[in-house]
């Protein structure tokens, strides 16, 4: 056990700490570790817990106390070494960029996203060798890493699903849509909140952009359907819930419209595939055909681009005080479209893996 017995002042603590705090701040692990294992005996850790704790020999523990005991809290600060710092070679940089690959949990790491600090510990416990932490970002970038923010992807993708629909089920819907001369419409709903939503934009540095919101948990509820061929538009907004019932008035409406028949694609949504819907599609088999895009495939419906679209026109960064203010908005916004069906095609082309099967 560790003979140490090392009481500190208040004064020395906080300056300690506020050692520990600047090195963490500035990504210097040997800093970092030394006054962890400082603070950890003088709170009466014996040497040897702390060692295994931190990773390091009983004897390092030892230098650090005795430094502390003689020169103080100052006495810890280490000077530059001299001479060049030693690099990763070609070979450690390849096992580096797998081990990034692999994500930080597979590293022994309790996050699941990678921070420079974290990456500096990798290599210093990996290899052996130290890098500054402001210099890990020209090594990352040099290995072919970028900072970039992270997508979400859904645990239920099925992809084999997913890759009949590319290869067989749209085909032949656009198939037989041509031979029917059939609308073929895609369909989706779309929420526009009166609190408003915010995106990026240009302000001056240091003075974050302040858009003013109602607060009101409100939102114009609205449907969609766009004709894939033509880019014809339909929709019909409302204030309350989206349900069976306002889905059937709203495709109602459309049948009303058009005496073509219609091939109907939509997604796994409760009120598109509620027993009501199964009545009503039923009633309408004559006219309507309905399709379901696979489970969780929201990039295979090309309307989506076009709620994307809307938002940013019509509601990113406004303030709308009333109800009444943002459903005009969102009106003015879903008018252009329904009239330029150019753009809706222009802006909801397929993706790739879908357009050449079409």
């Amino acid at each position: 056990m560790c003979a140490f017995r090392v009481t500190l002042s208040r004064h020395q603590r906080q300056e300690l700490e506020h050692y520990l705090h600047t090195a963490q701040r500035s990504g210097q692990l040997h800093d970092v570790t030394c006054l962890l294992a400082i603070l950890a005996v003088t709170e009466g850790q014996s040497c040897d817990q702390v060692a295994l704790t931190l990773r390091v020999t009983l004897k390092t523990v030892h230098q650090w106390v005795r430094r502390l005991l003689v020169a103080g809290p100052t006495g810890l600060q280490r000077t530059k070494p001299t001479g060049r710092p030693s690099k990763l070679t070609k070979t450690q940089k390849h096992e580096l960029a797998k081990l990034i690959d692999a994500g930080p949990v597979q590293a022994g790491f309790t996050s699941a996203c990678w921070r420079s600090p974290m990456i500096q510990q990798l290599i210093y416990e990996r290899f052996g060798v130290f890098y500054n932490v402001f210099y890990l970002a020209q090594l990352l970038k040099n290995l072919g890493f970028s900072y970039q923010k992270a997508a979400f992807v859904s645990d239920h993708l099925n992809e084999e699903k997913r890759q009949v629909w590319c290869t067989t089920t749209w085909p032949q819907i656009v198939n037989a849509a041509k031979a029917r001369a059939a609308l073929l419409l895609f369909g989706d709903e779309a929420s526009f909140p009166q609190w408003g939503t915010l995106s990026y934009t240009w302000a001056r540095r240091g003075h974050q952009p302040m858009v003013k919101t109602s607060g009101k948990r409100k939102g114009d509820k609205v449907f969609g359907l766009i004709e894939y061929f033509t880019g014809r538009f339909w929709y019909q907004g409302q204030e309350g819930r989206l349900n069976s019932d306002t889905y059937i008035a709203f495709l109602s409406r459309v049948l009303a419209q058009t005496t073509q028949p219609i091939m109907l694609i939509q997604d796994g949504a409760r009120y598109h595939t509620s027993a009501a819907m199964q009545r009503f599609f039923g009633t309408h088999i004559e006219r309507l055909t309905v399709f379901q895009l696979p489970s969780y495939s929201p990039d295979y419906n090309p309307i989506e681009k076009l709620w994307k679209k809307v938002k940013k026109e019509g509601t990113h960064l406004h303030y709308f005080p009333t109800f009444e203010a943002l459903t005009d908005k969102v009106e003015q916004a879903l008018l252009k479209f329904a009239n330029t069906p150019a753009e809706i095609l222009a802006l909801c082309s397929l993706p790739t893996e879908l357009a050449p099967a079409a």
